[in-house]
């Protein structure tokens, strides 16, 4: 699967986004309750924030997932010794109507794909909740190993590293299962 990405546009894309981070399925998004306005700011606020970008990816011109990119030295500061080659990373699937078997383990793939492109990365980092297995599970398929449990000002989360090799691990992987 072959996806296209481009940078949010955060009045352009509003609307689009609130309908996916107030989506039931995107709980632990935290902002089910977040007014368009609210969503608008927020990007606005993550495009002017040096080293955090959103981007959208579309598939046949259809937008599917948004990520965001992140500088861990500022979005976790002292929640784990940040090394060099280290980016975080964000993704949320949007809503289907027709889910589409292994949709979301290509999009996950396709992000840190993009990723890895930067050669100067070594790492991906996520620190997803706790509670949401389901993002457990499509993490470790994607080659991240828990480190550890921490505690994040607005959630308990599980920190996780992605290295380079691991990844290409995962690619591999997946190839010959499909």
């Amino acid at each position: 699967m072959s996806f296209e990405v481009r940078y949010v546009d955060p009045v352009g894309d509003a609307e689009l986004l609130h309908g996916w981070v107030t989506h039931p399925k995107a709980a632990f998004w935290m902002m089910r309750h977040a007014s368009l306005g609210d969503v608008a700011a927020e990007y606005a606020a993550i495009a002017a924030r040096p080293g955090h970008d959103a981007l959208i990816g579309s598939r046949d011109g259809v937008p599917v997932f948004l990520m965001e990119r992140y500088d861990p030295r500022h979005e976790l500061a002292g929640a784990y010794p940040v090394r060099p080659g280290d980016i975080g990373m964000h993704f949320l699937v949007a809503p289907a109507e027709t889910p589409i078997p292994g949709f979301t383990r290509a999009v996950i793939l396709a992000v840190l794909d993009l990723l890895f492109a930067d050669p100067l990365t070594h790492r991906v980092v996520v620190e997803p909740d706790a509670r949401n297995t389901a993002v457990h599970t499509l993490n470790a398929y994607a080659g991240f190993e828990v480190a550890e449990k921490i505690r994040l000002p607005h959630k308990e989360a599980l920190l996780s590293f992605c290295t380079r090799a691991a990844f290409e691990h995962a690619q591999r992987r997946s190839r010959h299962v499909h």
